[in-house]
């Protein structure tokens, strides 16, 4: 998969998201690897963006690999496994990013 058909399944994923009960969430995610790329989710004002660019005043970053992000998307990988196993980085609040995972999910 390239970097722009995950951004778009990611874009997809998160424009389904129930966000009626979140004010602010900003998670930068790091995709490693051949394919990979920067990118955020920004949930403000009940409304989510997603965008390729890096975000400074983000609550965390994640990084992951393209395989392991996508089977998170996909729901066949569990982000606090993911975590425990070192597939999944954080860097800032590990709250949001859980909150972030719930999210995509």
């Amino acid at each position: 998969m390239k970097f722009e058909e995950l951004l778009e399944k990611v874009r997809k994923a998160a424009g389904k998201a129930d966000v009626s009960d979140k004010d602010f969430l900003a998670v930068q995610v790091n995709i490693t690897g051949n394919e990979g790329g920067v990118f955020y989710v920004e949930v403000k004002d009940h409304k989510v963006t997603v965008e390729p660019y890096e975000y400074n005043d983000r609550n965390c970053a994640v990084t992951m690999s393209m395989e392991n992000f996508n089977k998170l998307l996909d729901g066949k990988l569990d982000p606090v496994l993911a975590f425990t196993l070192g597939k999944l980085k954080v860097d800032g609040d590990t709250g949001k990013a859980l909150e972030f995972s719930k999210l995509i999910r």
